[in-house]
């Protein structure tokens, strides 16, 4: 559907209702032509696991899949994904708050620090396993050269890459694709706090950038509560750039980056160059 609507600048700007498969689910909104498909995720689905850093897709924090395969957020309009299937950091750990094969490998190994950076971190890697899931270090190293880390020197990051590729070789599933229930289930502390921060739908009926502005209202589907246990951030709406020094928006970075649901602990970095 195709509407039109009076911006701030009293100018015409349409508007459209998009909608979309994300994580699993039918979600919908109705969002201006030229809402971005982050911006539509972080601010109209409430799914704040994505995080905003350049805009001009250099820096990767961004990036999801996009039927099934990864894309920057920030490149793309969310109109054009219409009808896709969009899978987010939210998407990739277990109903029951098991981490996903290549979460779990970055909390093991220590591949974050301040948390901005590895959402995105995860989904390329994710990507990257499905094309090739038996890696090289090198070829590890190219397949992540297109995220930016500015704390942890990619050691542990490629070390973390690495133990995930093994894995999902021994776990026979797709990398892309939601780890399934275990049976044992994680009843740590990681898991408890992932279930406390799952992100939910704006449900107070507002939007981010569009015709009305920041806080404008928008349309939603209403389907409270999706991925409360899976996601990976504090559920906020800080995550763009400069939201704080460290650009860690969701919690900060207290415990060495705990940003994304508690998948580090303290000290993810070497300091090793790459």
């Amino acid at each position: 559907m195709t509407t039109s609507a009076t911006s701030g600048a009293g100018l015409d700007e349409s508007v459209h209702t998009v909608s979309l498969m994300v994580n699993g689910r039918l979600r919908s909104a109705t969002v201006p032509a030229r809402r971005l498909l982050s911006d539509f995720l972080r601010h109209d689905l409430g799914l704040t696991g994505t995080h905003v850093g350049c805009e001009h897709g250099v820096c990767g924090c961004c990036t999801v899949l996009v039927n099934g395969g990864a894309v920057r957020a920030c490149l793309l309009l969310a109109v054009g994904v219409d009808g896709m299937e969009v899978t987010t950091i939210e998407g990739l750990a277990a109903a029951d708050g098991g981490l996903h094969p290549v979460q779990q490998a970055f909390h093991d190994h220590h591949g974050l620090q301040c948390g901005f950076c590895t959402a995105g971190m995860v989904m390329s890697a994710c990507d990257f396993l499905a094309t090739n899931p038996d890696p090289t270090r090198e070829e590890v190293r190219v397949g992540i050269s297109g995220n930016l880390c500015r704390c942890t020197g990619y050691q542990n990051i490629v070390d973390a890459v690495e133990a995930a590729a093994v894995a999902v070789r021994e776990s026979g599933m797709d990398p892309r694709a939601r780890c399934p229930r275990s049976e044992a289930g994680d009843a740590g502390v990681g898991a408890r706090a992932r279930a406390g921060l799952g992100a939910t739908p704006n449900v107070s009926g507002t939007s981010g950038r569009g015709p009305h502005g920041q806080g404008g209202p928008a349309h939603h589907d209403g389907a409270a509560g999706e991925d409360t246990a899976a996601d990976v951030t504090a559920g906020d709406d800080s995550g763009d750039a400069g939201a704080d020094e460290g650009g860690a928006d969701d919690g900060g970075a207290d415990d060495g980056g705990a940003d994304d649901g508690g998948l580090g602990d303290d000290g993810g970095e070497d300091g090793a160059g790459r």
